[in-house]
């Protein structure tokens, strides 16, 4: 039996998406390893550790996941965790066509790696980290897309480019 799933990402911010996604997993997985990437060819609008600070907010209860952080290739921290499974959540076809992209490079790698791929509820389809930036960035509420603490960052982080965007013009 399988026990331990990895579920990476650079989750910039996590999302209730991404939330439902490792509840889905948990029906599946006793463990789950929600893995954020610290990636240094992307900038991304939090650091890592304010990303790990959403992730295990928004997953406290949740029995049966870890939170943890890694720079390494997918196949490689997987190994590291005990995992031969990396979770990949699937809005819609376009995220498929990169998805089954990155998935045959992780079995090329490493053949004992298996990506399974989740449908998250269809309430978040639409929902992307992305999205939910652009939205907070340009003042919008985004209260109930993310958990509380993302929530808050994000219109801190908001306010900040604002008011730096306001002192330049």
């Amino acid at each position: 039996m399988i026990s331990t799933a990895v579920y990476p990402g650079t989750f910039d911010p996590f999302t209730n998406g991404h939330t439902d996604l490792v509840r889905r997993a948990l029906r599946i997985f006793p463990r789950v390893v929600v893995a954020v990437a610290n990636n240094p060819h992307k900038t991304p609008l939090f650091t890592v550790e304010e990303r790990v600070a959403i992730v295990r907010e928004a997953t406290d209860k949740m029995s049966g996941v870890e939170v943890d952080t890694f720079a390494e290739l997918t196949v490689d921290y997987v190994r590291t965790k005990g995992a031969v499974v990396v979770l990949r959540g699937i809005r819609a076809v376009s995220d498929f066509e990169f998805e089954f992209a990155m998935a045959l490079m992780n079995r090329r790698m490493n053949e004992d790696v298996e990506t399974i791929f989740l449908m998250p509820n269809q309430d978040y389809t639409y929902l992307s980290s992305r999205l939910v930036k652009e939205v907070a960035l340009l003042g919008g509420v985004v209260d109930e897309f993310v958990p509380p603490l993302a929530a808050r960052l994000l219109k801190a982080r908001a306010s900040q480019l604002l008011g730096a965007g306001k002192r330049t013009t």
